[in-house]
């Protein structure tokens, strides 16, 4: 028996309680995974509320993030007594994840925890400085550089927008953040950002078309801000997609496309190869300071977990949530 998370949906309807599980809710995988770490993000907090269908097997033991320890393991990649980690993949969506003391899933998810990060300060990490880091790659690759402008970076109090600051700001770009909570300011100033605006200049209906602020753009937010950011973005500009929080959809037009040649870049942070991980988590190991990141974290318990979602969803929530699903 271990503890965990649970969501089940039924003729009583759906809910996400704490419970003590049996082994045999695990779903099929070659490798288990003692957990000492999980996270609460954002997909997370959905998936716990039913707010958003991020759930689509039941029962489902929430949960997009985990590192642990391999208790067993069929995959000649692992064996016994090693740590690793786990981003994406289903988990916590179609296959059962990380809200719990124990998983099991395919080795081909999993890579080794780099040896320079504690297995908290990965969780401190997660998908959301994983997902920001690979927005970074994609900048990078398409030529963006500090010399050319400021870099723009959407829902700056959430967990990926932290990491695209801190991130962005150590390579010596000039950041800019948007934000719906300017009390937040210095605290954003803090990780890096050099100007604060605040969402509402993004969020509403904007013209096809505007005045160009800045060379490049990592969005979390989707929507008519995703649409804004776009028709803001310089000539031959960037703009690295990665989040919904404002919405799923994308009323825009395709004038900075066509007319400036903006590039529009998805960034799947879900099914990426083991080459692509581990290059992203090498970086993220020789980037951050664990200083940097207890400052962006508050650590909790799984008995907390369930209300801190509802606060997640009423954007009360700044920075990281480590889950100590020991404790």
């Amino acid at each position: 028996m271990f503890s965990g998370l649970l969501i089940e949906k039924d003729e009583q309807g759906y809910r996400c309680t704490r419970q003590q599980l049996d082994d045999a809710i695990l779903p099929e995988g070659n490798v288990e995974v003692a957990i000492s770490y999980s996270t609460l993000n954002y997909k997370d907090a959905l998936a716990i509320s039913g707010s958003s269908p991020i759930a689509r097997t039941f029962p489902l033991i929430p949960g997009i993030d985990f590192v642990g320890t391999v208790s067993r393991s069929d995959d000649s990649l692992f064996t016994p007594g090693q740590e690793v980690l786990l981003n994406g993949w289903g988990v916590g969506e179609s296959h059962s994840g990380g809200l719990a003391q124990k998983a099991r899933v395919k080795g081909d998810w999993l890579i080794a925890k780099p040896e320079a990060m504690s297995a908290r300060d990965t969780m401190a990490v997660g998908t959301a400085g994983y997902t920001a880091m690979l927005c970074l790659m994609a900048l990078e690759q398409h030529g963006v550089k500090p010399d050319n402008g400021p870099v723009l970076v959407t829902g700056a109090n959430g967990g990926v927008g932290g990491f695209a600051i801190y991130l962005l700001s150590q390579l010596g770009f000039d950041v800019m953040a948007s934000t719906g909570r300017l009390e937040e300011a210095e605290y954003l100033k803090s990780l890096g950002a050099g100007t604060i605006i605040h969402r509402d200049e993004l969020s509403s209906p904007g013209k096809p078309l505007s005045k160009v602020r800045w060379q490049a753009a990592i969005d979390a937010v989707g929507s008519h801000t995703l649409a804004n950011v776009c028709a803001a973005t310089a000539e031959e500009g960037i703009v690295a997609a990665c989040g919904l929080a404002q919405g799923m959809d994308f009323p825009a037009s395709v004038a900075p496309f066509i007319l400036r040649g903006v590039t529009l870049r998805g960034i799947n942070c879900v099914t990426r190869p083991r080459s692509l991980r581990e290059e992203a988590w090498k970086r993220l190991a020789s980037m951050l300071d664990s200083k940097v990141l207890t400052s962006m974290t508050q650590v909790i318990t799984l008995d907390q977990a369930i209300e801190t979602s509802k606060a997640m969803l009423a954007g009360k929530v700044r920075g990281r949530v480590v889950v100590d699903v020991n404790a």
